[in-house]
């Protein structure tokens, strides 16, 4: 007998693998709650698509906090707006690209962790400039017992204001590091873009790569809806960070002079950015456990022997995915075949197109919102993003999971999503007309909208300044607000004439004011005012909840068309372009709507101006009031006129749409005939062809 010997470091040949056909089911239960899958997925980039949801709309909630804080006009404010989509620019394109070819998952993870840095750096000027210095020519000291003189016909005692008021401001000057500051919230904003520039297009083609095709409209239309909810939290939260003073914890709050009415008045802006970076930054964790590849989703399966093995080859697929990373060179000289391919297809382009004008509208409408409301009902900032919060979000929300849920049970093809699109668009832009109609009128300021006497007035140079002030010396840049007991607003207690103060902080009250004398209120001979502009109209109140109300009906009619609309992005291009697809339509839509919009609206709205905030230091500050009329008819007009002709660039799309469908099904019954035929050639039968018939007369017979 001869036995065989092997060499030293030679084990035997592994017995071949056997799938565990005879396993326990609470284990294999347990296997299969623990395998990462798409819904796994789901969740986590539903969390993320709330934090940077709740990042985005707390920056428009704080809009006009910030453009207080740092003086700047609204033009600017919209760069900084602006910079979000500049950063998206920046690294759009070879994320949805490049990164569709590597570990999706853990990508997604970093742009959340970008996000969180880029969140936090736009609180940082808070803590590096000093305190907000509002503009005010009331002592903080001012009790009871203490008068003052407002206006004085002395000229000693003007001039010797005048010194004081000047040498504080130079003081100002020198202890003011936060002239540029703003600069640091438009990088942070910056890098919030870059980060967020890989969670849409790397997360939506995720799903639709692994989530069966009837789920996949419903998924992402869930997705959104989820999303909706950042936006809820992000208008409330700076509703109550607006209620707070910008240093709250670090001044006396019966100092201050100003109510949250007031154009001047500033809150916490700073505290809501810390909260949603770090909420961006715990939505990066999960990402950095899921796999780069998961089961494709299908019907439950027959039995445990195809589960096992389904996990088994799975397994294998995603450890030779991960070994096998695809080399960039390789991916690089696919880029531009692929790029011509997406930008040569009509119903993409034209579906582009539609998209940019209407997102114009958008994202006008999302960032002036909240200062439109302030500016047009005389509402607070933090009372208007409650309600903005509370009633407008809940609508786009249940717009979106009914849209989801239509596309779902009606499995609307590519032309059903896309009369559905139109539809909504259509309606949701008719809403807007009942909203020319809620307008307040302009407020009673004497010298800016009417005149001491009563009359209608534009010029602040000339007509602020009357015989009842005249010899107080008030300086035109002044704005101090307060109300006079005739129902007027006067620019400050220097141009109402009065000349005795008395009370402290927001309490204070002038008397003996000689502008209110000579216009008095019939029946009435106190001639005193209160800090502050006088209240609006009381159908103002009506105005803004009827206003809110049609707002939100909108808003929900609108978002029935967003899961639509989005699936025609998919459907219209070929499988290996969808996540390049989703990147240049997020690009077109960030480079010519989510960049220039806010800027050259912000523009127009210093255009309405009229009365600008001054600076410490000197220099035209943000804007204190603006003219009622026209700034309504600017933003109202030109939404509606942006919706309207992106509607019709949207019945192209329907009509190349429609011309596609002709085409492939012409196509289709010419390769069914050409089968037929030759089918037919084939199976010809015998007895036919002893007959002697021709291929016509064989056709014909058959």
């Amino acid at each position: 007998m001869t036995v065989e010997t092997r060499p030293e470091g030679f084990s035997d040949p592994p017995l071949k693998k056997e799938l565990p056909l005879l396993e326990d089911p609470s284990e294999a239960k347990t296997r299969k709650c623990c395998t990462p899958n798409i819904k796994m997925f789901l969740v986590a980039l539903s969390f993320t698509y709330f934090s940077k949801a709740l990042s985005g709309s707390y920056m428009k909630s704080s809009i006009t906090q910030i453009e207080r804080r740092f003086e700047i006009p609204s033009s600017v404010i919209g760069v900084i707006d602006g910079s979000f989509e500049m950063g998206n620019l920046l690294v759009l394109t070879l994320v949805s690209y490049f990164g569709a070819k590597f570990h999706r998952p853990k990508i997604i993870g970093a742009g959340c962790m970008l996000m969180s840095i880029g969140t936090l750096l736009m609180a940082l000027p808070h803590f590096l400039m000093g305190r907000y210095k509002y503009e005010s020519t009331i002592s903080a000291s001012t009790n009871s017992s203490t008068v003052s003189v407002p206006c004085s016909q002395d000229p000693g005692q003007l001039t010797e204001l005048e010194a004081q008021q000047q040498s504080s401001r130079i003081a100002a000057c020198e202890h003011d590091g936060g002239s540029l500051m703003w600069v640091a919230v438009l990088l942070g904003n910056m890098l919030r873009g870059v980060g967020e520039a890989t969670i849409t297009p790397l997360g939506i083609s995720f799903i639709d790569d692994f989530a069966s095709p009837e789920n996949s409209a419903f998924y992402i239309g869930c997705l959104h809806t989820i999303a909706v909810i950042g936006p809820l939290f992000g208008f409330t939260l700076g509703s109550f960070c607006a209620k707070l003073y910008v240093d709250i914890g670090f001044v006396d709050l019966e100092s201050i002079t100003i109510s949250m009415k007031d154009s001047r008045w500033v809150g916490a802006w700073w505290l809501g950015f810390i909260i949603a970076g770090g909420t961006s930054l715990v939505s990066a964790f999960p990402f950095f456990f899921l796999p780069k590849t998961l089961p494709k989703e299908g019907g439950p399966e027959k039995d445990s022997t195809a589960a096992a093995e389904q996990n088994l080859l799975q397994g294998n697929q995603q450890t030779n995915a991960t070994d096998e990373q695809p080399k960039i060179r390789d991916v690089a000289k696919d880029f531009l075949p692929s790029l011509k391919r997406l930008l040569t297809n009509k119903i993409y382009v034209l579906y582009l197109i539609a998209n940019v004008i209407m997102f114009n509208g958008v994202i006008i409408l999302i960032t002036y919102t909240p200062k439109y409301l302030e500016q047009q009902f005389g509402e607070s900032a933090s009372k208007a993003n409650f309600l903005i919060g509370v009633t407008s979000m809940p609508a786009v929300s249940l717009g979106i999971f009914f849209s989801g849920l239509i596309m779902k049970k009606f499995k609307l093809d590519l032309m059903g999503a896309a009369k559905m699109g139109l539809g909504s668009a259509i309606i949701g832009s008719l809403c807007i007309l009942p909203y020319f109609a809620l307008t307040c009128e302009n407020t009673e300021i004497a010298g800016l909208t009417v005149s001491y006497g009563g009359t209608g007035i534009s010029d602040l140079e000339s007509s602020v300044s009357v015989t009842c002030n005249s010899g107080c010396g008030c300086p035109v840049n002044q704005w101090e607000p307060v109300c006079g007991e005739n129902g007027i607003t006067y620019v400050s207690p220097c141009f109402a004439g009065c000349n005795i103060s008395r009370g402290s902080g927001i309490n204070t009250t002038f008397h003996a004011c000689r502008c209110i004398e000579a216009f008095p209120k019939s029946g009435s001979g106190n001639f005193s005012a209160v800090l502050g502009q006088c209240p609006r109209e009381e159908k103002c109140s009506r105005m803004f909840i009827y206003y809110l109300a049609f707002q939100s009906l909108s808003f929900f009619i609108l978002s029935l068309g967003s899961m639509p609309m989005f699936i025609i992005n998919l459907r219209c291009v070929d499988s290996e372009l969808k996540s390049l697809s989703v990147g240049m339509y997020t690009l077109a839509l960030r480079a010519f709507g989510g960049i220039p919009a806010p800027i050259y609206f912000g523009a127009l709205i210093d255009s309405t101006c009229m009365k600008w905030g001054t600076k410490k230091c000197g220099g035209r500050g943000a804007c204190r009031v603006y003219d009622n009329i026209s700034f309504r008819l600017l933003f109202l007009g030109l939404i509606l006129g942006l919706r309207l002709m992106g509607c019709v660039f949207f019945g192209f799309v329907i009509v190349q749409i429609k011309n596609k469908f002709t085409r492939d099904h012409r196509k289709a019954s010419a390769e069914v005939k050409v089968f037929l035929k030759q089918d037919m050639k084939n199976n010809v039968l015998p007895e036919q062809k002893g007959a002697g018939l021709s291929e016509k007369e064989v056709e014909t017979s058959t």
